[in-house]
Order: structure tokens, then C-alpha cells, then sequence
């Protein structure tokens, strides 16, 4: 059990983490000193970078989640509220995470590619919209799993 924690755990931290600097450290800034050619390339590597580690912690947290939940806890019929709210959660992240990396992202490297920046710039809205909900919800699901046994 505690390798399954100890990797989920680090898995989110990987992954809300990211997008917690990158959405309130590095986007303001990136915004305020870089003109778009400049930003859109920097945002198309960084996520070049970022998504592969978070694909890896999708993986890690939907695997050590149902290891956790069927190898120590029974399945899902003897866990907690809570932990079936953070799963739903989880799975709705990964949707929106897949999304992003398959059709935003995707177009995002085309605009850059073809320096379409307005088109570019467009897609790194809608990036930045959905990353902004994941950013929420990840929060939500790491109170959930601090609180929740209190709840």
C-alpha cells in the first residue's frame, strides 16, 4: 500500500503542481514580457516537455487508484464518499487532459509550425481555459483527499 500512495501522491503533485506554476507563475509572465511569436513558441515547448510527465502520472494515478481501492480497500463498494467523488473527478480530468493533448496542443504545434500566430494564439485559449478547470478540480480532489476522512 504505501508504494501505491507514495506514487499516486507523487503523480499529483506532478501533475497539479505543473499546472498550478505554469497557470499562476509562468503564464502571467510569459503574457507580460514575450510578443506571441515568442510566447506560443515557449508555450509549445514547455508542453512538449510537461505533457509526457503528465501522461506518465495519468497512468500512475488510475493504476495505483484502482490498486489502492481493489487490492487494500475491497473496491469501490467499501470505500468512502469521498473517495468515489476523487475518482469521478480524476476521470474527468484525464478527459479533459486528453483533449487538450489531442486536439488544442495538437493544433497549437501546427499554428506555431506555420507561424499562424492568431491561430496559435486561439489555441492557447482554449489551452489555457481547460488547463484553468483541471487546475480547479485538481485542487478540489487534494482536499478531498486531505479532508475527506474527516468529512
Amino acid at each position: 500500500m504505501a508504494i501505491a500512495l507514495a506514487l499516486h501522491v507523487l503523480s499529483v503533485v506532478i501533475w497539479v503542481g505543473g499546472m498550478f506554476f505554469a497557470y499562476m507563475a509562468l503564464r502571467p509572465v510569459a503574457a507580460q514580457l514575450l510578443e506571441p511569436p515568442l510566447r506560443l513558441q515557449l508555450w509549445s515547448q514547455v508542453f512538449a516537455r510537461f505533457f509526457p510527465w503528465v501522461s506518465l502520472a495519468v497512468v500512475l494515478i488510475l493504476a495505483t487508484g484502482l490498486w489502492m481501492i481493489f487490492g487494500f480497500y475491497g473496491g469501490m463498494g467499501q470505500t468512502r464518499p469521498y473517495i468515489h467523488i476523487m475518482m469521478l473527478l480524476g476521470l474527468i480530468m484525464t478527459a479533459i487532459y486528453g483533449h487538450v493533448f489531442f486536439a488544442p496542443y495538437r493544433r497549437l504545434k501546427q499554428a506555431v509550425a506555420g507561424q499562424d500566430w492568431a491561430e496559435g494564439g486561439r489555441r492557447l485559449g482554449q489551452i489555457r481555459m481547460l488547463i484553468g478547470i483541471n487546475l480547479s478540480l485538481g485542487l478540489v480532489v487534494v482536499a478531498l483527499a486531505t479532508l475527506g476522512r474527516y468529512l
